[in-house]
């Protein structure tokens, strides 16, 4: 595979990059660390921004009429509006950002497993929201790659957050040169890769390509990113994955000796049953595509979507499956 573009990825600072945590921690966060080599961080503690120290007393998410309201009870501040301005404006300052990694749990970072107090002092916990800043990165950034570091935990969430990552980080590279050529290339090594997403929107990517009512070029990468968001708002299916890899099987079958066909089935039957992970299989069909010498099928990204070296098996151990 060719080089990766080098994403632009906002995290908490208090990952791997500074000791600003409440308490004056700094969280060691492996994802954070393994990316150093393959991303621009941009590291910012919304908590510090606003004026508070290092350490701090506790904040916390308060419900006010069905309202969210963040406030420090030790000093009986709130601290709302100061947080929403800076949001708004670091977001809108901030410049062309490709994704997120935030705190989770916190009242500011946390994206949705935030605590929500019924009161100021010694109230219980009513429910779960993000927290201040998370709720404006959801509200502009949605359709990036966001996520908490503690979700990224779970080996399936990461590899579909470093894919979804590097993939439109290149595409918006390509929408800013504007070639069309490029995108036709583009399209065409991500096939298999969002054939394994969702093949429906996978043909709507390939009409759009195709420019059959000869639209303007802004208005083909335009329509191309709209799709691209949609294609990656949800994990792919193992029933997909299971599709393109007897797609690409069938590149091969003619070539192959019938004990390497009762293998590759065999394989797609472990995987179904969650005996053996998708690797397993892509790296069988990837060594096929070298053996084979097929320029193709080599290029396309399903086999590597995103830098080799970022690839841990380790896991959280929740909510795994094998893609």
């Amino acid at each position: 595979m060719g080089e990766f573009v080098k994403p632009r990825v906002i995290v908490s600072k208090c990952l791997e990059f500074q000791g600003c945590r409440y308490d004056g921690e700094i969280i060691r966060d492996q994802t954070v660390h393994n990316l150093l080599p393959y991303v621009e961080f941009i590291p910012v503690c919304p908590e510090v921004e606003i004026g508070l120290g290092v350490p701090r007393d506790v904040i916390r998410v308060i419900d006010n009429d069905g309202m969210d309201q963040l406030y420090q009870p030790a000093k009986k501040i709130d601290l709302t509006n100061k947080m929403n301005q800076f949001s708004e404006q670091f977001l809108t300052e901030v410049g062309d950002i490709d994704g997120f990694i935030l705190k989770n749990r916190s009242p500011s970072c946390g994206i949705n497993d935030v605590k929500v107090y019924a009161g100021i002092e010694k109230a219980p916990v009513i429910r779960t929201s993000s927290g201040l800043f998370g709720s404006k990165v959801q509200a502009q950034y949605g359709h990036l790659a966001v996520e908490d570091e503690g979700r990224l935990k779970n080996f399936t969430i990461r590899e579909h957050f470093f894919t979804k990552l590097f993939t439109i980080a290149s595409f918006k590279k390509l929408k800013k040169e504007g070639l069309l050529a490029d995108l036709v290339e583009y399209h065409a090594k991500n096939k298999y890769l969002f054939m394994a997403y969702q093949p429906t929107i996978l043909k709507k990517l390939g009409n759009i390509v195709g420019n059959h009512k000869k639209k303007s070029l802004q208005q083909i990468f335009e329509e191309y990113e709209v799709e691209l968001y949609h294609l990656f708002a949800k994990l792919p299916k193992y029933t997909s994955n299971i599709s393109v890899s007897q797609h690409l099987f069938g590149y091969f079958s003619k070539q192959l000796s019938a004990k390497e066909k009762e293998f590759f089935i065999s394989m797609i039957d472990k995987y179904k049953k969650k005996k053996v992970p998708l690797s397993s299989v892509a790296s069988l069909l990837h060594s096929w595509a070298i053996r084979f010498d097929n320029e193709y099928l080599l290029k396309q990204t399903y086999f590597q979507p995103y830098p080799e070296k970022l690839i841990e098996i380790s896991d959280s151990g929740k909510g795994r499956d094998y893609r």
